[in-house]
């Protein structure tokens, strides 16, 4: 046993705490929690307007942003397809004037080389044409110097023998003078006026180009006597050699055409009028004469009537 055991203790008994007290205790934490609670809300509650109100302008902000966006972007779409349209245009106008130049080019390239090709033509022409005057002439100079050879030797023919030559002379004369006539007189119709037509002609003047009446060519002398009875040839030579049908220089007629040269490209052109005999236009030194074939036989001939 201890030794303090029979002090006894001053301690004071814990008395325990009424029920009352812990129920009022609690009540005014209670209270003072709801008294808390109440000062906060109003606090909270005053501030959410505040947040409210701070949010929708900003918000409005915002969406008129948006929209200021939205049509600045619907403007730029609009002005980037105008000027696409704008550009395109311009390019179909461009394209449009390169090709009507480029047409116009052509068409002045094709005027060019028509004019070229006509120019060369007509110059080809011109040449051929003075070929065939200058081979004409040629032919119908040394046709002149046959004649006149044979003249010569006639003449010293006939200066050995004087009266056979006369009598040969005298007879070749009337015998031509006979057929020539012959032949004219035995024409009818349209013939016979052909002929006497181009009888009319002989010894007038040959001037290149002309169709009578006081000078000839030989074309225009051809075409002037046909004219006489109503036909029209063509002006030139190489055009008349192939006016009619063609006919045998075996089977010729009064009226056929005589030509010299190839079938349409003649270079010189007479009629036959009968006995072997023919009337041209022969060359400036001669005009307009009558000549036997033998002078100068013809290439071909053709029939008119």
């Amino acid at each position: 046993m201890s030794s303090n055991a029979h002090i006894t203790s001053r301690r004071k008994h814990r008395r325990p705490t009424p029920s009352w007290v812990m129920r009022a205790g609690v009540a005014g934490g209670v209270l003072s929690t709801l008294a808390v609670t109440g000062a906060a809300s109003p606090a909270t509650a005053a501030e959410k307007p505040t947040e409210t109100s701070m949010e929708m302008p900003a918000l409005g902000a915002m969406l008129a942003s948006s929209i200021a966006q939205s049509a600045a972007a619907t403007q730029q779409v609009a002005f980037d397809h105008q000027v696409s349209a704008q550009q395109d245009e311009a390019d179909r106008a461009a394209e449009e004037a390169a090709k009507t130049a480029r047409d116009e080019a052509d068409r002045k390239a094709e005027a060019e080389r028509k004019a070229a090709e006509a120019k060369e033509k007509r110059e080809a022409e011109e040449a051929a044409r003075a070929a065939r005057d200058a081979e004409r002439t040629a032919l119908n100079a040394s046709s002149d110097d046959d004649s006149s050879k044979s003249s010569s030797s006639s003449s010293s023919s006939k200066s050995s023998s004087s009266s056979k030559s006369s009598s040969s002379s005298s007879s070749s004369s009337s015998s031509s003078s006979s057929s020539s006539k012959k032949s004219s007189s035995s024409a009818t119709g349209n013939t016979a006026t052909l002929l006497s037509f181009l009888q009319a002609q002989v010894g007038k003047a040959y001037v290149m180009g002309s169709s009578g009446p006081s000078a000839y060519d030989c074309s225009g002398l051809i075409q002037a006597a046909y004219k006489q009875i109503g036909v029209e040839l063509p002006r030139v030579s190489q055009d008349q050699s192939t006016a009619g049908t063609a006919v045998s220089l075996s089977n010729l007629q009064a009226g056929d055409i005589l030509y010299w040269g190839s079938a349409g490209s003649a270079y010189h052109v007479a009629v036959y009028i009968g006995g072997g005999k023919f009337i041209g236009a022969q060359n400036p030194s001669t005009g307009v004469v009558e000549r036997d074939m033998s002078y100068s036989p013809p290439s071909g001939a053709v029939r008119v009537l």
